[in-house]
């Protein structure tokens, strides 16, 4: 983790503001940048990258993927309709903007 620091803040300051982000948000610190001007801070962080795995609704089943899925459950996802945004160029509902 990198802390920048801009002004005067003790190292055991800097270290309160790390565990109170990390204890709100429950996540660890990527970076820190602390600066102070007079009675203000003003902290600016970022978080380490959270994995995730994504969660479909598939046919009536919430999977992350199909790769345990029998030849059967595997046609009738393949044969569904699918839904889509094709021909859009991006914009599709936002002309109005």
């Amino acid at each position: 983790m990198s802390i920048k620091i801009t002004g005067n803040v003790s190292e055991k300051e800097a270290e309160a503001y790390v565990a109170y982000l990390q204890n709100k948000y429950n996540r660890k610190l990527e970076s820190l940048d602390v600066k102070v001007d007079g009675d203000f801070v003003d902290l600016n962080y970022e978080f380490e990258h959270v994995n995730f795995d994504r969660i479909r609704r598939i046919t009536g089943y919430l999977v992350g993927n199909m790769d345990h899925w029998n030849d059967a459950k595997a046609a009738e996802e393949h044969d569904r309709l699918k839904h889509g945004v094709e021909g859009c160029n991006g914009n599709c509902g936002m002309e109005h903007l």
